[in-house]
């Protein structure tokens, strides 16, 4: 498999780590963005520690000036991306009567937002070397909603309706466009959750047990390859079977 170029967005989380760490082992050279500057070269040195040499670059992808730019830091560093996975997300939780317009858009700019703004500087580059790889990361809550995240659901539904246009616009260009819609994943944000509370999440959830980080990557790695070219516009759920459709 052809080495390329991977931009994965919200990389130094903890689904995002794996998705690194998953397409650097494919051989692929991998980007991710920082907002903060101590945590995000603390993050590279433990990367490279782990054996995973990463590019790193300044942006906020909720903002379309600081997307663009870290996209063309990237390209400078490690040339044209071919591979985006659209992972940065945040969460804003609350019942929508007491939502403020702060929490909305907050959640909104960062998880939706941001497909537009990174994916934008990318495409045109894609389309004409007719070859590309754009993932979204949705969730489990964009498709069947969930008490207290109005935001973020909208935002994660909003995700496939966005792969799914531009997947019809861009297929005769060798580029595919896909979404992975994790479940309930055991990162450090969900395992902060009182014990109580994700014991009843789990028994919701036919496998009996939270996914990992390493899973969803590996959902992740399934779009990446050549062989994956006539795979377009799909939404793969990764959630252990809590939520079943077609």
């Amino acid at each position: 498999m052809q080495a390329r170029v991977a931009l994965v967005t919200g990389g130094t989380g903890g689904i995002g780590t794996s998705i690194v760490k998953r397409l650097a082992g494919m051989g692929h050279r991998v980007a991710t963005n920082f907002r903060d500057e101590g945590r995000g070269r603390e993050w590279q040195a433990r990367m490279k520690d782990a054996g995973v040499d990463v590019a790193i670059a300044r942006g906020d992808v909720s903002s379309p000036e600081q997307a663009e730019s870290l996209v063309r830091d990237i390209e400078e560093q490690l040339g044209p991306v071919d591979i985006l996975v659209n992972n940065a997300g945040i969460t804003r939780d609350s019942t929508f009567h007491k939502m403020t317009p702060q929490q909305w858009n907050d959640v909104i700019c960062t998880n939706l937002n941001s497909c537009f703004n990174v994916t934008r500087p990318v495409i045109e580059g894609m389309r004409a070397r007719k070859w590309g790889r754009i993932v979204q990361i949705s969730s489990i809550n964009g498709q069947k909603g969930q008490y207290g995240q109005a935001n973020y659901a909208a935002a994660k539904a909003g995700m496939h309706g966005f792969t799914i246009s531009l997947a019809q616009e861009n297929a005769r260009f060798g580029i595919t466009v896909n979404t992975v819609s994790p479940g309930y994943i055991g990162t450090d944000m969900v395992m902060a959750v009182p014990e109580e509370i994700r014991e009843k999440i789990v028994a919701q959830i036919p496998t009996g047990r939270l996914g990992t980080p390493d899973e969803i990557a590996y959902a992740v790695s399934f779009f990446v390859p050549d062989e994956a070219g006539w795979i377009t516009g799909a939404n793969l759920s990764a959630n252990g079977g809590q939520y079943m459709g077609w």
